[in-house]
Formats: structure tokens, C-alpha cells, sequence
């Protein structure tokens, strides 16, 4: 009796340490898989914000251009000079170009402050006539050239951001051209994709929100003194209140906060601001651990199958999730990349489109007069010229709309012809420019027909010739080739007089943040070279004994 009274007396103690070892062992995998679960959201939510400012930063560098083109623009310089006559064309030159680029507006003030010209000009809240003189950016602009200003605005009491420059010397400024820009749409699409997402300048204001009643008002962390009647001015709030973001979110048993990743956005000076929301994460790796916890008590046998059933369950579903969202910034990159591309090249085809414009109104002026001399053979001549330069105006602006273009298509047979001859018109301006020596593969090497992406293909090749530009300076040479590789493979070269990729950066070219250039980010190439591979091919940088070279591999049609 005894005995046995001392074994139940030892099984309730084992039973109890079970029990106790267990209870234990369960509080730790909840922690285990709550800090995984907040790792996994930090990792996420850097890469989502990273791409988030790359997609911003290439918005705003497509419409640094716009005033910086038109500064220099004669007609512009007339008209704020006094002379008035190409009003109307002005008025109807800056409407074709706000719908194009999407502009709020664009609009043109004398060194009075009054505007002279608007995009707007035929709207009942048409910007002409109005005084900007007590403006920041209009004072700014005329002081130092340039200025950018977010404010809401007088007529519209939308806010958006202004950007302006100078027209005219320092001396003797002529007045200002200004583009104003709204991100209504982008703010949208972060309601629709984030927790929460807000971006602040570099006094803490908030200027864009995915939440509308988060704008204008000052993030944690700045004390800066203030000045009521600037700031009523500017945003509508003479005190703009602190800014209080969403509360701790219930996840399990404790209370987890908001996770917040700051990015900073160039170059504006501002920072963009990402919150991500840990507890659906934390609530799927809480439930899972408990349920391994608790099969770890039955069998042992069984729990170590279930384990290693559940572990393999979960690093498929973690690496399709990962891939998903991999597969989305992938696309995500490559589109800011091509944005950012483009608004480099900006400049460049608005001197492409104003030199047949020009042309164009000649034209059109003889032909005028001709047909009133009753010259009218002459003149059928003239609106033909005039007719050409209008479809060589059509091929620019097509050309650069398919390129900004978001791919969708499926890869398809493609001469190499039609890639070669895309890029070149985007970047015909800067070989001019940079007085480039450009040598063509022969018309029968670039017929052949590779299996690929139209868009994809001309966005490695921009890529490529843009690094060749500025490597090469003014008075370079490049040259392209095409020939035959292995495996049914076709391999477009670009080779370049410039100093070369240095040795030190050879192994790690093509990784991401990588890069020679003072003011690059490096992902250029890394992008490149993903989007080559996708294709089936791939992209290889070969040792030249001078210069750079650079190889595109994708598969013959």
C-alpha cells in the first residue's frame, strides 16, 4: 500500500512537472513566434517603404522639369517681358502640357506677382490675374532661382506642392514659372494598399496622408517655434495640433503598437513615414505555436510528424507570401525605374517636340500667306511639311507614353530594330548634347527577332545607353553589336570609351545599392539584370581593355 501510495505520490509530481514544463515551454514559443512575427513586419514594411519614396521621389523629379524647360523658353520670356501677343498660344501651350504631365497647373507670374498665363485660363478659377507676390515660392524663386513651396491654394484651397523657377538674370528677373502638383490619386492608392503612410517636411508638418486628418498637422518630435499667421497661410491652421497616430492594436494578450518605418525622400528634404499593423501576423504565429504546443502533448511520435508537417506548411506559405510580395516590388521597382528614367530624359524631348513646333508655325504662316497670293500649289506643299512634322511629333509623345507604361503584355516576337530605334528617341537629345559618337549595329543584324518584352527590353536598353552617356562625357564614342551566343541566344553589346566599371565593384556590380556614381543609388543594373533573367536571358558585364561593356543575353524567337 505504500508503495503504490508512493508511486501515485511520484506520478502526481512527474505529472505536475509535465504540466509545469509545458505551461512554460508554451510561454516561450508565444514569444518565440511573436518576435519572429514583428521581424517578418519590420522586413516588410523597410522593403514596402522603400518603394513607396522611390515612387514618390520619380514623381517628383518628372515635375522638377517642367518649370525648369519652360524658364527657358523664348515665348515665355516675351510674354513676362511685356509683349502679349502669343498670350492665347501660351495659355493653350501650358493646358496641352498640364494634361500631359497631369499638373495641377502651370501658370506664369511677372515680377509683380501677377499672373499672366495659366493652364487654367479657360476655368472659372482660372489663376490669371491673381497676385502670388506674398507666395514663399514666388519671392524664393525670384531671390535664388528655384523654390518649392506645400501649401493649400488661394483659389482652390487644394493643397499641393509648387514648384518654381526663375525666369530671366537675378539682376533683372523677367518673373516665375510655377507648377503646382496634387497627389490626390497617390494618396489613394496608399489608402487602398497601407496601414497608414504619411509623408512630413523637414518642420514635422504632415503633407501627405493615406488618412485626410492626419494632413497639417505636426508629427512627434518637433518643438520648433512657430509662426501662426505663416503657417495660416500655408496650410489653413494657424496651430497645427500634434499628430496622433493609431493606438496600440490588441494582439493576444498584450497590447502591440504600430510599427513605423521613415524613409527619407530626395530631394525635397522630406521623409516618408510607414506604419504597418503587427497583429494579424501575430495573431496567425501566436494560434500556430499553441497548436504545435499542444499536439507536442499528445504522442510523441505524432507531434514530431505534425511538427515537421506544420513546419514545412508554414515556410511554403511564408515563401508564396514572400514571393507574392517579391513579384509586387519586383514590378514596383522596375516601374519607379523606368519613371525616374523618363523624367531624366524629360528635357530632352521637349527640345525634340519645340524644334518641329517651330517649325510647324513657319509653315504654317508662309502658307497663309501663299495661299493668299493664290500660290495654293505652294501652299499644299507647306501643310504637308506641316503634316510630317506633326507625325514625327505623334511618334515622340507615343513613344514616351509606351514607355512609362506599366507592363502587362506577354513576351512576343520582337526585332531587336524597333528596341534600338525606341531608346535612341528617348535619348537622341543627350547624344546631341554630349556630342556622342554613336556606332549602329548593320540593318541586317538588328532584324533578327528575339522572344521578350517590347517594354522591358527598351527599359534595360535606356538604362544601359544612359550609363554610357555619362560615363563617356562629351565627346564620347559608343557603339552597339549584335551577334549569336550559345544555346539559341542573341546578345546585344554596348561598349563606351569611358574609365570603365573600377575593379574593386566587379563581383558585387549587380547587386542592389551598389554604385560608382556620387549621386546614384545602384539599382539600376540590379533591376537590369532581374529583368533580363525573367526574360529567359540574362545580363553580363565582359572586361574590356578600355572602357565599359556591357552584354544583353535573351533567347532567339
Amino acid at each position: 500500500m505504500q508503495g503504490r501510495l508512493g508511486r501515485w505520490y511520484l506520478a502526481s509530481i512527474a505529472a505536475a512537472a509535465v504540466l509545469l514544463l509545458a505551461a512554460l515551454a508554451m510561454l516561450g514559443l508565444d514569444r518565440a513566434m511573436r518576435v519572429q512575427a514583428l521581424a517578418e513586419t519590420r522586413a516588410a514594411a523597410d522593403g514596402q517603404a522603400a518603394i513607396l519614396a522611390a515612387g514618390l521621389e520619380s514623381e517628383l523629379n518628372k515635375f522638377t522639369l517642367v518649370p525648369r524647360v519652360l524658364a527657358g523658353d523664348p515665348d515665355v520670356a516675351d510674354l513676362l517681358a511685356g509683349n502679349g501677343a502669343q498670350r492665347d498660344l501660351l495659355n493653350r501651350r501650358l493646358a496641352a502640357l498640364a494634361r500631359q504631365t497631369r499638373a495641377a497647373a502651370i501658370y506664369l507670374i511677372d515680377a509683380e506677382g501677377i499672373t499672366l498665363a495659366a493652364s487654367n485660363w479657360d476655368q472659372p478659377d482660372s489663376f490669371i490675374g491673381s497676385n502670388y507676390r506674398f507666395r514663399d515660392y514666388f519671392t524664393g524663386a525670384l531671390r535664388d532661382g528655384t523654390e518649392t513651396e506645400f501649401a493649400l491654394g488661394t483659389v482652390s484651397r487644394r493643397p499641393g506642392l509648387y514648384l518654381a523657377e526663375r525666369v530671366g538674370p537675378a539682376g533683372a528677373p523677367l518673373g516665375v514659372v510655377a507648377v503646382k502638383v496634387e497627389f490626390d490619386s497617390l494618396e489613394a492608392k496608399w489608402r487602398q494598399a497601407e496601414d497608414g503612410v504619411f509623408v512630413t517636411d523637414a518642420g514635422g508638418i504632415v503633407l501627405l496622408a493615406s488618412n485626410p486628418d492626419w494632413r497639417f498637422r505636426v508629427a512627434a518630435g518637433d518643438s520648433a517655434p512657430r509662426d501662426p499667421a505663416r503657417d495660416a497661410m500655408r496650410y489653413g491652421v494657424a496651430r497645427p495640433q500634434p499628430l496622433e497616430l493609431p493606438g496600440a492594436v490588441a494582439g493576444g494578450r498584450e497590447a502591440v503598437r504600430m510599427i513605423e518605418k521613415i524613409q527619407p525622400i530626395a530631394p525635397a528634404g522630406w521623409e516618408l513615414h510607414l506604419l504597418a499593423d503587427p497583429s494579424a501576423r501575430l495573431s496567425v504565429a501566436v494560434a500556430n505555436g499553441r497548436l504545435a504546443g499542444v499536439s507536442a502533448l499528445g504522442l510523441l511520435a505524432l507531434a514530431c510528424v505534425g511538427a515537421v508537417l506544420w513546419r514545412r506548411q508554414r515556410q511554403a506559405r511564408a515563401a508564396a507570401e514572400i514571393e507574392a510580395q517579391t513579384a509586387t516590388l519586383r514590378e514596383q521597382l522596375r516601374q519607379a525605374n523606368r519613371l525616374a528614367t523618363l523624367g531624366q530624359i524629360t528635357a530632352g524631348l521637349g527640345h525634340e517636340i519645340r524644334q518641329p513646333l517651330a517649325a510647324m508655325r513657319v509653315y504654317a504662316e508662309t502658307g497663309e500667306r501663299l495661299l493668299a497670293a493664290g500660290r495654293t500649289a505652294e501652299a499644299e506643299d507647306n501643310f504637308a511639311r506641316i503634316a510630317g512634322l506633326a507625325g514625327r511629333i505623334g511618334e515622340i509623345t507615343e513613344e514616351q507614353l509606351h514607355f512609362s507604361r506599366r507592363s502587362a503584355e506577354e513576351p512576343r516576337d520582337i526585332r531587336l530594330a524597333e528596341v534600338i530605334d525606341g531608346s535612341l528617341l528617348l535619348l537622341r537629345d543627350q547624344f546631341r548634347q554630349q556630342g556622342i559618337a554613336l556606332a549602329l549595329p548593320p540593318a541586317e543584324a538588328a532584324a533578327v527577332t528575339v522572344r521578350a518584352r517590347h517594354v522591358q527590353l527598351e527599359q534595360v536598353l535606356v538604362n544601359l545607353l544612359q550609363n554610357a552617356v555619362q560615363a563617356c562625357g562629351e565627346g564620347g564614342r559608343i557603339a552597339l553589336d549584335i551577334g549569336a551566343g550559345e544555346g539559341g541566344m542573341v546578345r546585344l553589346g554596348v561598349s563606351d570609351n569611358g574609365p570603365g566599371v573600377p575593379p574593386e565593384l566587379h563581383d558585387t556590380l549587380f547587386q542592389p545599392f551598389v554604385t560608382s556614381k556620387a549621386q546614384g543609388i545602384g539599382l539600376g543594373l540590379a533591376i537590369a539584370q532581374d529583368i533580363m533573367r525573367q526574360l529567359g536571358g540574362d545580363l553580363l558585364h565582359e572586361d574590356t581593355p578600355s572602357g565599359a561593356r556591357f552584354v544583353m543575353v535573351m533567347p532567339a524567337a
